[in-house]
């Protein structure tokens, strides 16, 4: 398992638009990736999940991949996260 923790910048923090191309980037890969946020975790290919947990700008969030492309996935999210939110 690899994972990696990232404090949102964007002003309204993760929204339908930035939650859709999350989902999406994680479908690429075969591994499972959970993001977890105030106590709370979801798979980051369900987007209502994700925005569910109602992740607002300052907010701490730890993301975990697990499987055979695990390394992959947590570099491309990663690179997601820091160049869209």
């Amino acid at each position: 398992m690899k994972e990696f923790s990232y404090e949102i910048k964007d002003e309204v923090g993760i929204h339908a638009r930035p939650a859709g191309m999350l989902a999406k980037e994680a479908k690429i890969f075969s591994s499972k990736i959970t993001i977890e946020a105030n106590g709370k975790s979801a798979d980051v290919t369900k987007l209502m999940a994700v925005m569910g947990l109602g992740i607002k700008k300052g907010t701490k969030v730890n993301i975990k991949a697990e499987g055979e492309d695990e390394e992959a996935a947590i570099a491309s999210i990663e690179e997601f996260m820091k160049n869209n939110l």
